[in-house]
C-alpha cells in the first residue's frame, strides 16, 4: 500500500507534529491516459503554510483527513499513456507521500540535460523562476541597481544573489548566522548582513547609505521596514514571501509604509504561476548557466517520508540552507 501525510488538524500559528498523520491509502486502478509514479524526491516550500488554513487563497487549502500535495521529482513505475514509459522521470505535484497514481496531463517529463533531478525542485524549478522573474520583471532590475535581497541564504534568495550579479548589479544579501552568510558570500554577495547580529535598519543603513534600488522580499516585518526606510526615489519592490509572518496572528505594522509616497516606491506580489506561459525562456537561458556551473545551488537533504513534516516545519526555524528536499 501506498503512504502519504494527511493533514488531521489547522494549526494556529507555528503548525507541530500532531498536525500531520501518516496514513496508508490504496491507489486507483491505472486509467488509460495515466501513470503510477514512484516518488525519488519530495519538496516542502514556504507557501504549504497558507494551504494549511480554511481561508481563500491563490490556491485552494488541504483538506482535512485528505493527502497533502507538493512538488515532486518521481520515476514512472507504470504507464497507460501515451508519450511516457516506465522509467521515466517525471515532476508533478502529488508529494507528501511515497507513490502516486496521476493523470499524465499533470506530469511533465524531464529533459536530459545531464542535471540531477531533484534540481528541478530548486533552481531549475519554482523557486529559481520566482527568483528570475521576480528580479528581472516585476522588480525591472538592470545592470547597476543596488539590490537588496532578504533570506539570501534560501532556494529563492541565493538564486536572486547570482542573477543579480550576472546581470551586473550590485547585491546586498541577509541571511541569518555565520555559516549562511559564509555561503551567501560564495555566491558573490557584495555585501552581507547577519539578521541575527544587529537591527536589519542599522546594518542596510550601513551597507547602502545611498540607499537601494530594488528590494526582493523573501521575510517581510522588520526587513520589509528596513527596505522602506532605505529606498531610493522610484525604487521598485518584488514581494514574493513574508515568511516571518506566515505563522503570526496578527499582521505586521509597516513604520515606514509612508516613505511610498514621497520616494513614489512600487511595491508589487507576484506569483510564480503568472509566468507559466514564459517558463520556456527561463529554461531556456538559466538550464545552460545551471549546466556549466555558473549558477550553483545547495540543497538541504532529509531522509525518509517519515521525516516530512519536521522537514517542513525546519523551513521556519532556519534549518536549510538552499532548497529544503526530502528524499526517498
Amino acid at each position: 500500500m501506498a503512504r502519504a501525510w494527511h493533514l488531521k488538524s489547522r494549526p494556529k500559528g507555528k503548525p507541530a507534529a500532531a498536525d500531520f498523520e501518516l496514513k496508508e491509502f490504496d491507489l486507483p486502478a491505472l486509467a488509460d491516459g495515466a501513470i503510477r509514479v514512484r516518488n525519488l524526491w519530495l519538496s516542502v516550500d514556504p507557501y504549504m503554510r497558507g494551504r494549511m488554513n480554511d481561508t481563500k487563497s491563490y490556491v485552494a487549502p488541504f483538506e482535512l483527513g485528505q493527502p497533502m500535495e507538493g512538488g515532486a521529482i518521481g520515476e514512472v513505475a507504470e504507464s497507460k499513456a501515451d508519450g511516457f514509459a516506465v522509467g521515466d522521470l517525471v515532476q508533478h505535484m502529488a508529494g507528501w507521500r511515497d507513490e502516486a497514481v496521476i493523470p499524465a496531463r499533470g506530469a511533465n517529463k524531464l529533459p536530459n540535460l545531464g542535471i540531477d533531478p531533484q534540481k528541478f525542485l530548486g533552481v531549475l524549478g519554482v523557486p529559481g523562476a520566482t527568483a528570475w522573474f521576480g528580479l528581472l520583471d516585476v522588480a525591472k532590475a538592470k545592470a547597476g541597481d543596488m539590490v537588496f535581497v532578504s533570506a539570501a541564504a534560501g532556494a529563492v534568495g541565493s538564486a536572486v544573489v547570482q542573477i543579480g550579479k550576472m546581470k551586473d548589479m550590485t547585491v546586498i544579501a541577509s541571511a541569518g548566522g555565520a555559516d549562511k552568510c559564509d555561503y551567501v558570500r560564495s555566491l558573490g554577495a557584495d555585501r552581507v548582513i547577519d539578521y541575527k547580529a544587529g537591527p536589519i535598519l542599522k546594518s542596510l543603513s550601513a551597507a547602502a547609505p545611498d540607499g537601494i534600488d530594488v528590494y526582493f522580499d523573501n521575510v517581510g516585518g522588520d526587513h520589509l521596514d528596513a527596505a522602506l526606510a532605505c529606498a531610493r526615489n522610484h525604487a521598485r519592490f518584488a514581494i514574493c514571501g513574508m515568511i516571518g509572518g506566515y505563522n503570526e496572528t496578527e499582521s505586521p505594522s509597516f513604520r515606514f509604509i509612508i516613505r511610498v509616497i514621497a520616494a513614489r516606491i512600487r511595491i508589487q506580489g507576484f506569483l510564480v504561476t503568472d509566468y507559466l506561459g514564459r517558463l520556456g525562456e527561463f529554461y531556456a537561458e538559466m538550464a545552460p548557466l545551471v549546466a556549466n556551473g555558473t549558477i550553483t545551488s545547495r540543497e538541504t537533504i532529509v531522509d525518509g517520508l517519515e521525516a516530512m513534516p519536521d522537514a517542513f516545519l525546519g523551513l521556519f526555524e532556519g534549518a536549510n540552507i538552499g532548497k529544503m528536499l526530502v528524499r526517498l
